[in-house]
This record gives structure tokens, C-alpha cells and sequence, in this order.
């Protein structure tokens, strides 16, 4: 018997560029869909900066009508104010989803790498190789394709674990 696959939508927050993914999961089958990267013009204000990136991630969903999305979380780096946009470019990629009634799911960066690579710690020409070993048929022109397909080989992952603890949580809250 078998399942109907679930299309995985993964994206790499950046407020220059966006990666994003998708594939398909049917059990432990994986299929790549397609891949690509939203930008956003350096020259504009902020606030048109990020409304491109919600507009750019809202079409990649109509386009190619995902039924589930996952969304590295950020990392603090060194300067304060990167962080800050980095945050909020990445509030758009988890608002576009939401806006358009997809579940959306947050991994970490070193969980993604980890389920990935095999180490939390992997390097991107290691996430890039493993892309390629994962989805033959994926033709990945940039990292952030890699990270944003990585993230989604993630979801797939470790979706099944995240309903049964949401299920417990649930029947423990009743």
C-alpha cells in the first residue's frame, strides 16, 4: 500500500537571498521537485526588501503548491545588526507559509546539517555532496538551494516524530 508523497517546501531565510527547495516524501523515498533562490534589492528600503521576499516566497508556493514547510532557525553571529535582518527575513519565510495554511516547522542549523551530513558541524561542499547523493536529480546552482533542499530533507526526516509529540502534547493537555 502506499502513501500519497508529501511536498516538502524548505527555505534558507537571507534578506539578500533566499534559498528555497522542494521535494517530495514518500516514506523514505525522496524526489527532488525544483529549487531556486528569492532576492531582494539591496537598494531599497528594508521594509520593500522584505515584502519582495514575502511576495517572492508566496509565488514559489502557488506555483508549486507544497502541502507542508520548514525554516532553519537563526543563529546569532557576531554583529547585532545582521542578526536583526537576518530575523526578519526570516519572519517572512515563516509568515508566507503560515499566511497560505501550511504547517510550518523550525529546525536548527546543526540538526539539519546532523540528519543531512551525519555531523552538526558539516561543512556547505558537504551538504552540497550529500544534496546531490540524496537527489540525483537535483541541479543545485547555489548553497542556499543546497541548505534550503537540506532543510527539507530534514522536515522529512523527522516529521513523523514532531506529530507524535504534538499528539502527546495534546492529549496530555486535555
Amino acid at each position: 500500500m502506499s502513501s500519497t508523497p508529501i511536498r516538502i517546501l524548505g527555505l534558507d531565510p537571507g534578506l539578500r537571498r533566499t534559498g528555497w527547495g522542494i521535494i517530495e516524501s514518500d516514506g523514505a523515498r525522496l524526489s527532488y521537485v525544483c529549487s531556486g533562490v528569492v532576492t531582494s534589492d539591496g537598494a531599497d528600503d528594508l521594509a520593500y526588501r522584505l515584502a519582495e521576499l514575502y511576495q517572492g516566497i508566496l509565488a514559489v508556493i502557488a506555483a508549486h503548491r507544497p502541502t507542508e514547510a520548514a525554516v532553519e532557525e537563526t543563529f546569532v553571529n557576531d554583529n547585532p545588526r545582521s542578526t536583526l535582518k537576518l530575523g526578519q527575513a526570516r519572519g517572512m519565510a515563516l509568515l508566507a507559509p503560515a499566511m497560505t495554511g501550511l504547517a510550518v516547522a523550525e529546525y536548527t542549523p546543526n540538526l539539519i546539517k546532523k540528519t543531512v551530513v551525519g555531523a552538526g558541524h558539516a561543512e556547505k561542499h558537504q551538504v552540497m555532496a550529500m544534496i546531490g547523493y540524496l537527489l540525483p536529480r537535483a541541479r543545485v546552482a547555489s548553497a542556499d538551494e543546497a541548505d534550503a533542499l537540506a532543510i527539507a530533507i530534514c522536515h522529512a526526516s523527522h516529521r513523523a516524530s514532531r506529530a507524535l509529540a504534538a499528539r502527546v502534547a495534546r492529549e496530555a493537555a486535555r
